[in-house]
């Protein structure tokens, strides 16, 4: 494809925000281009496999109204597609401090047994807390992604794939981005391109960590991986959050930890090593005994950081024609649909004071 095509929005990166910002301005009517740089599946960034989780317990109230957001829209998104996205499987979430976890209903819970008496499968360790959230569960990713995209396009968008941005200008009509196949020409550009949104918004680029993520999931079936004897979890430790997600409807009991190394995206991302695997296997074994945790599926995957992990959503002060949805530090996937509709009401002028707290003016952008 070559030549200038035209657009009311143009959105640059069609992972699970990009893709969910395509699917809500569509709806509503707008004329919308989105440009993936990658094919539909792959593997250079945060949206990839086939599950995610979701939970109302948060460290700050700060977040409830946008999580209830989130339980909003994906509710709506489920009767739109007539497809099942979210499985409620409780959650435990674990901490040896107190660590201001909390939510609507939330309960505090004393240590190990009385986090076993909630979820049967899990062992927390000794001289732990927890806090149990009956709302928490699994997002099957996969299926969410492929229904956001297909929304789009069913409401007028085109979404391009295998597509490089070379470079963008405003103008006064707009904006206006070049890529290898030609010129696309819009009122307004949205930037929802993962871990290369520093090299396509550089004035970002000083906010943002990429971290390369590992997670580990074993073989499907196991009757301690599946709800009621586990559901959602993490374990907070120094050296990095341990998270689980249960095997809810035979993905598999997954487990990863919130640390890890920066990593150029530029470069594919390196698969697990060795000891990386063994690792995650004695985290396993240790909070879920009983299991066999031999590898299944071994993923490597892309976080994009903030200091503070929280979002980076709203327009650029020095180009307003530029909306940003970025940097959702490893907990972004669970908004999908709610960052997609926070995107169109910014498109639409409609005021969203409650994103103050994630805003790019709060970070002086």
């Amino acid at each position: 494809m070559s030549g200038t095509r035209q657009a009311d929005v143009l959105v640059l990166g069609l992972g699970i925000h990009g893709s969910a910002a395509a699917a809500s301005i569509a709806r509503r009517g707008h004329r919308v281009i989105g440009i993936e740089r990658f094919d539909p599946v792959h593997a250079r960034g945060s949206s990839h496999g086939r599950t995610r989780m979701i939970r109302r317990a948060y460290p700050n109230p700060v977040w409830n109204d946008f999580v209830a957001k989130a339980y909003q829209t994906w509710a709506e998104l489920e009767r739109e597609s007539g497809r099942t996205l979210i499985r409620r499987t409780g959650g435990v979430y674990a901490h040896v401090e107190p660590s201001g976890m909390q939510g609507p209903g939330c309960v505090h819970l004393a240590g190990p047994d009385a986090a076993a008496e909630r979820m049967a499968g899990l062992r927390i360790p000794d001289g732990y807390g927890a806090v149990y959230d009956p709302d928490a569960g699994v997002i099957e990713a996969a299926d969410a992604l492929e229904v956001l995209r297909s929304s789009a396009v069913a409401h007028g968008a085109e979404l391009r794939f295998g597509e490089r941005v070379l470079g963008w200008d405003t103008n006064s009509k707009g904006v206006e981005v070049r890529t290898d196949r030609g010129i696309v020409s819009a009122s307004r550009l949205v930037v929802a391109a993962g871990a290369f949104v520093g090299r396509l918004l550089p004035d970002l680029a000083p906010f943002l960590d990429v971290w390369r993520i590992i997670t580990l999931t074993v073989a499907p079936g196991q009757a301690v991986a599946t709800p009621p004897h586990l559901g959602a979890f993490s374990i907070d430790r120094p050296e990095g959050l341990v998270f689980g997600i249960p095997d809810a409807a035979g993905n598999g009991l997954k487990i990863g930890i919130d640390a890890g190394q920066s990593w150029d995206p530029e470069h594919p991302v390196a698969p697990a090593t060795d000891a990386e695997v063994a690792g995650l296997v004695e985290l396993i074994e240790r909070y879920v005994p009983g299991i066999d945790a031999a590898p299944f599926e071994v993923a490597s995957c892309l976080y994009t950081m903030t200091e503070d992990k929280r979002f980076t959503i709203g327009a650029l002060a020095d180009a307003p024609e530029v909306i940003v949805a970025a940097a959702c530090s490893g907990h972004g996937f669970k908004f999908g649909p709610a960052v997609g509709e926070a995107v169109a009401d910014l498109y639409e002028g409609v005021p969203r004071d409650d994103l103050d707290f994630i805003s790019t003016a709060r970070r002086g952008l």
